[in-house]
């Protein structure tokens, strides 16, 4: 895995731009925060408000900095406004795998394609750049939402974790979903890039 967590990694298309997260970022996405509370109802980490928001982003620059994750803003280009956010986190550098979540975007950006273009990017980026040989998805096994969008792009399901973790309403099943380096070069390379 060629993963460097002080690099500067921007992401990149005509659709979307991933960059860095940073502490001052709180000022761009505190409007998703504070006005669409839906948008935590399954999050582990509930980000609503202005105090959860900032901790929520203060977390995600610590797991950075301890080079087991790796979280983006997400700029939609094509409304010249930022959308929400998303990252790489339980990096493995033995195991040569990671995870990519804690991806949310404001309402009016959901179902508008610009989670595809994200995915796209940020799973090229995993399997061509930093050559990982598998990248996993999570959701609380409730988020139909999340789950349908996670199979849009080409995750196979694994199965159901019981019981695995805590959530904001006591503890949740948790689905397992991944895409594979070989799948990625096979199929889902181009399937999903059909549909961008």
């Amino acid at each position: 895995m060629n993963f460097d967590p002080g690099k500067n990694y921007i992401l990149e298309n005509d659709r979307v731009l991933l960059r860095p997260l940073q502490s001052k970022d709180l000022s761009e996405l505190l409007n998703f925060s504070e006005e669409e509370s839906e948008l935590w109802t399954y999050s582990l980490t509930p980000a609503g408000g202005r105090e959860n928001l900032s901790t929520y982003i203060d977390h995600a620059i610590q797991q950075r900095e301890l080079g087991v994750a790796y979280p983006f803003i997400v700029f939609d280009k094509k409304e010249k406004r930022y959308a929400g956010s998303t990252r790489f986190y339980d990096i493995q550098p033995y195991h040569n795998t990671l995870q990519l979540g804690y991806t949310w975007y404001g309402k009016e950006f959901q179902g508008s394609g610009l989670n595809k273009n994200c995915k796209f990017l940020l799973l090229q980026f995993a399997f061509e750049t930093l050559a990982v040989d598998r990248v996993e998805f999570r959701a609380d096994a409730r988020n139909a939402r999340s789950i349908a969008a996670m199979k849009s792009i080409g995750c196979t399901e694994e199965g159901i974790l019981r019981s695995n973790c805590r959530s904001v309403d006591g503890r949740r099943d948790s689905i397992v979903l991944s895409i594979l380096k070989q799948e990625w070069i096979d199929r889902v390379k181009q399937e999903l890039k059909n549909k961008i």
